[in-house]
């Protein structure tokens, strides 16, 4: 695969996470099917990624894999409708501008925090029980 089909790919990937941003919002949508598609595309907009990809090969792996699978069950969870509408939505939008959302952004940085601050209160409070133990 040539530099170009990639850069392709990658632009489709981004166009199918917005056409489910979009989906999401439409209240034909199952409640699980929102649900996996926030979660892909908190993923998918995170500037955090499960493996770092700084870590050689496994860094990638995430992206290439769980990101398509996660747009893959999302997109099935979705009526067919609502996907084709979102698809249409998503053309058009994406070919006048790039869309921005400061509050998408907001919304997965305050859960990055309260996933760290969750770990951290979890250790510490699991580190106080083992001091009282000893």
């Amino acid at each position: 695969m040539n530099l170009q089909a990639w850069k392709e790919w990658a632009k489709k990937l981004k166009k199918e996470v917005f056409t489910l941003y979009l989906a999401y919002q439409d209240p034909r949508s199952p409640f699980w099917a929102k649900v996996v598609t926030i979660i892909v595309v908190a993923y998918a907009f995170s500037p955090i990624d499960l493996i770092p990809d700084f870590i050689p090969i496994l860094g990638y792996l995430d992206d290439l894999i769980l990101l398509p699978l996660g747009i893959a069950l999302a997109i099935k969870l979705i009526p067919a409708p609502v996907v084709a509408e979102s698809r249409e939505k998503a053309e058009s939008i994406l070919s006048k501008e790039k869309p921005r959302s400061w509050i998408a952004g907001f919304v997965v940085i305050l859960l990055w925090i309260l996933l760290v601050t969750g770990i951290f209160y979890f250790i510490v409070d699991n580190f106080s029980l083992l001091q009282k133990e000893s």
